[in-house]
C-alpha cells in the first residue's frame, strides 16, 4: 500500500484501504448497526412486557377470581404473564367449568385430570412467550461470535497487501511498513467494535429474560393452585 494513504486519523485510513478492506469494514458496520438497533428494540420490548406483567401480577396477586383477571389481561399484549392467564383461561373454559363456561358451553368435567391439561397449555403458553421475549438475540450472538474472524480476515488479507508492497519497493523501512500496517488492524478494531456491545448486549438482555422466565414459571404454578381451587371448591 502507499504511504501516501496514511494521514493520522481513523477515518483517513478507513478511506485508504483497499477495496477489500472497504468491504470488509462495510460488513461489519452493517452487523453494527443492526446490533445496536436490535438491542434498542429489545430493550423497550422487554421494559414493556415487564411493566406490564408487574401490573397484571399485582392485581393477580390480590385475589381476584380469574374471571374478574380476564378483562385486564386483554388490554395487556404485550404482557407474558397476561397471555399465559388468557391460554390457561380458555382452557379451563374448554373443560366446561360451570363457573366460568360461556353461555350455552356445556358445564360438565370430562372425566380425565383437567389440572394436567391447563399445566401443558400453560407450559406451552410460557415456552411460546419465552420464545417471543427472545427473538433476534441469535443476531447478536452470532455479531459477537463473527465479526472478530470477519475483521481479522481484512486485517490478513492487508497485512498481505502491505507485504507485497514492500516486496515491490524493495525496502522494509518504518515509513514504508508502519501505513500499511495500520491500515490493515482498521478492521481488527472494526470487527472487535462491532462484537463487543454486541456480546455485552446479549448477555444483559439473556440475564433479563431468563429472570421473566423465572417470574413466569411460578405464575404458572400460582395459576394452577388458583384453578385447582376454582374447579374444585
Amino acid at each position: 500500500m502507499p504511504s501516501s494513504g496514511f494521514q493520522g486519523d481513523i477515518l483517513s485510513l478507513i478511506l485508504h484501504t483497499g477495496p477489500m478492506g472497504q468491504v470488509v469494514i462495510f460488513v461489519l458496520a452493517g452487523f453494527s448497526v443492526v446490533s445496536w438497533a436490535i438491542m434498542a428494540e429489545r430493550y423497550r420490548a422487554l421494559a414493556r412486557s415487564e411493566s406490564e406483567s408487574a401490573a397484571f401480577l399485582e392485581k393477580f396477586r390480590s385475589g381476584s377470581s380469574l374471571g374478574d383477571l380476564r378483562d385486564m389481561a386483554e388490554k395487556l399484549p404485550h404482557s407474558p404473564a397476561a397471555a399465559i392467564y388468557r391460554a390457561g383461561f380458555r382452557q379451563i373454559t374448554a373443560l366446561g367449568n360451570p363457573k366460568l363456561a360461556a353461555p350455552g358451553h356445556p358445564s360438565h368435567l370430562p372425566p380425565r385430570d383437567p389440572l394436567a391439561s391447563i399445566e401443558r397449555v400453560l407450559m406451552r403458553a410460557a415456552a411460546e412467550e419465552q420464545a417471543r421475549l427472545e427473538r433476534l438475540l441469535p443476531f447478536l450472538a452470532t455479531t459477537a461470535a463473527a465479526t472478530p474472524f470477519i475483521g481479522l480476515f481484512g486485517t490478513v488479507w492487508g497485512i498481505m497487501n502491505a507485504f507485497h508492497s514492500i516486496g515491490g519497493m524493495g525496502t522494509a523501512n518504518l515509513a514504508v511498513v508502519a501505513p500499511g500496517i495500520s491500515e490493515a488492524l482498521v478492521t481488527t478494531a472494526a470487527g472487535l467494535g462491532a462484537a463487543i456491545p454486541a456480546v455485552i448486549g446479549y448477555n444483559y438482555f439473556v440475564n433479563r429474560i431468563r429472570a421473566m422466565g423465572t417470574r413466569m414459571d411460578n405464575f404458572v404454578a400460582d395459576f394452577l393452585t388458583r384453578a385447582e381451587q376454582t374447579l374444585y371448591s
